[in-house]
């Protein structure tokens, strides 16, 4: 099974592609951005972030995909943007014919750190760890980006499990 997982943003989306083995090991298949220039238009970063994750589904045609939930701080503007993001990736999903698993942002640390508050440091090298990758993922939207895919993996293991 291949899982995407996505790490919405305007400026750059992170994605992870996470194949689980027969044996329940997990591997890294592709991680990577997408970025868009800040000074373009709003309308072109949508649409690139749109085509390019397009191409990303059909090239690695995942089983199921995930994406992290909006956080809401106090910044509205970024969230508007993010939230614009989510939108057309959301889009992209449908169009492939699939759904999306939200995760809240503590939720994926916990499942991936065992704390809910852990730090960027902590969740790369746990990431590193359960992928037994060489080196941290990087930059940090990709290392989250497998976080969510490796969250779904783990959310729905059992389920899996009873098939």
């Amino acid at each position: 099974m291949i899982v995407l997982g996505l790490d919405p943003g305007t400026a750059t989306t992170g994605y992870g592609f996470v194949r689980e083995d027969a044996d329940g090991g997990l591997v890294a298949v592709d991680y990577g951005v997408i970025t868009t220039p800040a000074k373009t238009p709003m309308t072109e970063r949508l649409l690139t972030i749109h085509t390019k994750l397009s191409a990303l589904i059909k090239k690695h045609q995942p089983d199921e995909i995930a994406i992290e939930q909006l956080f809401f701080g106090r910044n509205t503007t970024t969230a508007i943007t993010v939230a614009q993001a989510r939108g057309v990736m959301l889009l992209a999903i449908a169009q492939d014919g699939k759904t999306a698993a939200e995760y809240k942002p503590k939720e994926i640390k916990a499942s991936i750190s065992g704390y809910g508050s852990a730090d960027k440091i902590q969740m790369q090298v746990m990431i590193m760890q359960l992928l037994n990758l060489d080196e941290p993922p990087r930059p940090d939207d990709a290392a989250d980006a497998l976080a969510v895919a490796i969250t779904h993996l783990n959310s729905t293991r059992f389920e899996r499990m009873m098939d």
